[in-house]
């Protein structure tokens, strides 16, 4: 299967990264931007480079979203699994037109209330995981996975 994993440095690579039992028996490919943790983790990996910042750049949205054309189009995934953040957003509405099948990791550290991301990456998603049940209360839908870190 070749999978997508889409997610910003930090915290939410890390909470991806986590499911290495999981991706690493898989065909994969990586966006996340170049940033030092993302350099390091991803270094024997296959990565393409998003660009950022996303919250509120129109431009960088517009540059992520040829990204995601020209990539999706290109490998064509079987699925694309995301943590957030904004760089997810393209990667799901274009991967949904195609045929991908979608899943959303809801972020470790949001108990109490919906992440940005969560909510507009939610009407394209095919899975949507939770890693708290409270989070049932923002995402009906979801499935608890349970805690990735």
């Amino acid at each position: 299967m070749k999978v997508l994993l889409v997610s910003s440095p930090g915290g939410h690579l890390a909470q991806l990264y986590r499911l290495r039992p999981w991706w690493e028996r898989h065909e994969r490919t990586w966006v996340t931007f170049d940033k030092a943790d993302a350099v390091s983790l991803l270094r024997d990996e296959d990565v393409r480079w998003g660009h950022h910042p996303t919250t509120r750049n129109l431009p960088n949205l517009l540059r992520n979203l040829w990204l995601a054309a020209r990539l999706l189009s290109r490998s064509r995934p079987h699925l694309i699994v995301s943590s957030g953040a904004g760089v997810a957003l393209p990667f799901f509405v274009l991967g949904r037109l195609l045929g991908c099948r979608t899943v959303y990791i809801e972020v470790y550290d949001r108990i109490d209330s919906a992440t940005l991301t969560g909510r507009l990456c939610a009407p394209f998603t095919d899975l949507f995981l939770l890693q708290w049940e409270e989070q049932k209360k923002m995402y009906p839908r979801g499935v608890v996975l349970g805690p990735l870190l």
